[in-house]
């Protein structure tokens, strides 16, 4: 017996084939044109601030003082701010990320695994603000203890809380690239007498070392664009230290400080927001092709 076939159904599906294409398209010519937006305007109005002030005097002046007369527009002081918080970050995210990664990879059972990571994962979805909050009242405090010279604000401080707060990146990223490597590289290993931990440091970890470099470059791009941390605990002092004990003051923390509402549209100072921005854009993009270029060139296909 043959099934009758309705048109109404066909008619339906043949809409549906037409829509959602052009419905996807959409979808994806959004974020395009979104950051096509951000990159114009960022673009044109760092424009209008280089033609007051010369790009020279901004990438390679040593003071910066854009508030206070005598005005000054160096971003040194900023970039090494921010370059010594990041630093520090990694040097606190990195080790601890990736051996907690090692760790649910090659040792943690199954259940243990399946209870960790999810909690691991929900340092991400803490709002950045109470980290800031928690550098002042609990970090602070313990450097201060230990250094007598440290202030109530410090780039150690900051730079501790946003390493921990990427530690969740480095770990869940680490951890899925050691998961993607073949189960019978290991027991090969094993055969041929290996420990656990050495299956781990001669085996595991170069096998998924793209995906290792990547999240840690990743995560070096996400400490770099930190905000409200560092805004709270680092201070808003630019200073060109490298000195973690020292207030400074980050690119964000600048754009955060001048972006209040107290600064006139169309001044020096409200361009100058936009410099710093780009800068930071500029930085952040190029880490994150360095973080694609470096998970295609040592990918390991199985």
């Amino acid at each position: 017996m043959t099934r009758a076939v309705n048109p109404f159904k066909n008619s339906r599906v043949s809409v549906m084939n037409k829509i959602m294409p052009v419905l996807l398209f959409f979808c994806a010519i959004v974020s395009v044109l979104t950051t096509l937006g951000i990159v114009i305007t960022l673009a044109t109005e760092t424009y209008q601030f280089f033609k007051t002030i010369p790009i020279s005097d901004f990438l390679f002046g040593t003071k910066w003082s854009p508030l206070i007369p005598p005005t000054s527009y160096g971003i040194l002081p900023l970039l090494s701010g921010t370059l010594l918080i990041t630093v520090i970050a990694c040097l606190v995210a990195v080790p601890i990320g990736l051996a907690s990664a090692i760790y649910l990879s090659e040792y943690a059972p199954k259940k243990v695994r399946k209870i960790v990571k999810p909690i691991l994962e929900v340092l991400a979805g803490v709002p950045t603000i109470v980290y800031g909050y928690f550098a002042l009242s609990i970090v602070t405090p313990i450097i201060q203890s230990i250094f007598n010279s440290a202030g109530i604000f410090n780039a150690l401080s900051a730079g501790i809380v946003v390493g921990i707060m990427i530690i969740p990146m480095v770990c869940s990223l680490s951890e899925d690239a050691m998961s993607a490597v073949p189960r019978s590289l290991r027991d090969g290993a094993y055969a041929l007498g290996a420990t656990r931990f050495e299956v781990a440091l001669k085996i595991v970890v170069p096998a998924a070392f793209s995906g290792i470099v990547a999240s840690a470059v990743l995560a070096f791009s996400r400490a770099i664009g930190e905000t409200m941390i560092v805004t709270l605990a680092a201070g808003s002092t630019p200073n060109l230290t490298a000195n973690p004990l020292e207030s400074i003051q980050t690119m964000t923390a600048y754009i955060v400080q001048v972006s209040l509402g107290d600064t006139p549209h169309g001044s020096i100072e409200y361009g100058s927001i936009f410099a710093v921005g780009m800068t930071l854009f500029v930085i952040t993009f190029l880490l994150n092709i360095l973080a694609q270029y470096i998970a295609r060139r040592f990918r390991e296909e199985y």
